[in-house]
């Protein structure tokens, strides 16, 4: 498999390194924190997946030209997946030993995500998986290195299904309602289900569920089952060419893109951007961020890197949203590595168990992210041996024809609904696996 490397540049502090950080003599001698990137740039998702790897190798050069983390410099290397589990696999066993050991994987797929859950807990790496991958994750206390950080699939089913209850004037005028939800036929897809059937039944909606296969270029027979059944509203669980498809289809059976929210991963700029005005009136909920071109990392970034000619994808998907994904994934990352230098060696790289224990105490006040350049972009995050996510807020944004603009205040999922789905899902995780939950002082380790 082709390894792509991403040598993110900076100048070293040893004078006795001549060569350049992608040198493997300079490799060998610097003193670098290794951030592999599993990356999906071909394969069905490539539209959606490629701004997200431009946006974390762009964030990484940005630490760099900061002066690194404490000095420390990132060293990104990418390896293709194609949103191929077996691939996604071969990835994480080539890089997980590579330029000191590897920092954190964020696979970018629930499908590897869960290949790897068990894989990485033999291994002592790491998983960062926001917004995606397992969502009873969130328990820290089963799943000791995993990081749904920022978000889960059931944060943004409670999220969209809240915005619309908002819109109707409350939870009790859902009562009677059906909605529809279109989802990938895959662990991805099915991971959204557990939060919708939960809502439909506490506030009485009925749900019409429509499972497509991968890809999802043929859709037809479902949107002919909506044109058919007419549910209030489609809520739509899609990612890469399944989300255009589906919007193509619903504009060929007449469906309003009014009634059509998608999750945090079917509300892209890539995926309305050909259909343009046709599209109008969609919308998605998104994890915190959204298009963020004003925002201050955006412009440090451009500034700092993409004028300086070391930018890795085009200038102008800067700041846009799948963009930005990639660029919070890679803040995360270093954080957590930060955090993490905080307490075991400050300037000095720190492995991936270090790295673990950063992730689960993260502390990013809003001063912090500020600081960091996410003002107005996020909210604080906070981790503990509990709770693996650190935050559970999201905002719904809508196309107007030609971009997405703010279409809600921020939601909070409820937690009282969701701490139990995510504790009972885990609980039989760890008894199928034969997992043990972590003890008072495995949570101080």
């Amino acid at each position: 498999m082709k390894l792509r490397k991403i040598a993110l540049t900076a100048a070293l502090a040893a004078a006795s390194l001549a060569a350049t950080l992608g040198a493997s003599s300079a490799l060998a001698q610097a003193k670098v924190q290794f951030f592999p990137s599993l990356t999906g740039r071909t394969g069905p998702v490539a539209p959606n997946a490629t701004p997200f790897a431009n946006g974390y190798a762009d964030y990484m050069k940005l630490v760099n030209a900061r002066g690194g983390i404490n000095g420390v410099m990132t060293l990104v290397e990418e390896c293709e997946t194609a949103y191929a589990t077996d691939r996604g696999v071969e990835c994480y066993e080539r890089l997980k030993g590579k330029h000191g050991g590897a920092t954190v994987f964020q696979p970018l797929s629930t499908g590897i995500t869960f290949a790897l859950t068990e894989k990485v807990a033999g291994d002592k790496i790491p998983l960062i998986t926001s917004g995606y991958g397992r969502s009873d994750s969130a328990d820290g206390g089963v799943f000791k290195w995993n990081f749904p950080l920022i978000g889960h699939y059931w944060v943004a089913g409670d999220a969209v299904l809240q915005h619309i209850a908002k819109q109707e004037g409350g939870w009790d005028k859902l009562k009677g309602k059906k909605i529809a939800v279109v989802y990938h036929d895959s662990p991805f897809g099915k991971e959204l289900l557990p939060i919708v059937q939960e809502r439909a039944a506490m506030h009485g909606f009925t749900l019409q569920l429509l499972p497509v296969p991968a890809p999802g270029v043929e859709q037809k027979a479902v949107w002919l089952q909506v044109r058919q059944q007419r549910p209030d509203f489609v809520v739509m669980q899609t990612w890469g060419v399944m989300t255009p498809t589906a919007i193509r289809e619903a504009i060929a059976v007449g469906y309003p893109r009014e009634k059509m929210f998608g999750t945090w991963w079917s509300g892209a700029e890539p995926d309305l951007k050909d259909i343009g005005a046709s599209a109008k009136g969609y919308s998605a909920v998104m994890m915190q961020h959204g298009a963020e071109p004003q925002s201050a990392v955006v412009k440090e970034i451009l500034s700092k890197v993409h004028d300086k000619g070391q930018g890795v994808g085009p200038k102008d998907e800067v700041g846009q949203v799948l963009y930005m994904r990639g660029v919070v994934g890679a803040m995360l990352a270093v954080e957590g590595a930060r955090a993490a230098q905080e307490r075991f060696n400050k300037g000095k790289p720190v492995t991936p168990e270090q790295a673990r224990w950063g992730y689960e105490n993260l502390n990013l006040t809003q001063a912090k992210l500020d600081a960091l350049g996410f003002k107005g972009v996020l909210r604080p995050i906070s981790t503990s041996c509990v709770d693996h996510m650190g935050s559970a807020w999201a905002r719904v944004h809508t196309w107007d024809g030609a971009k997405f603009t703010w279409a809600s205040d921020w939601l909070q999922a409820d937690e009282q609904i969701i701490r139990p789905l995510v504790k009972g899902s885990a609980e039989k995780y760890a008894a199928e696996k034969k997992w043990t939950r972590r003890t008072p002082q495995d949570c101080q380790s």
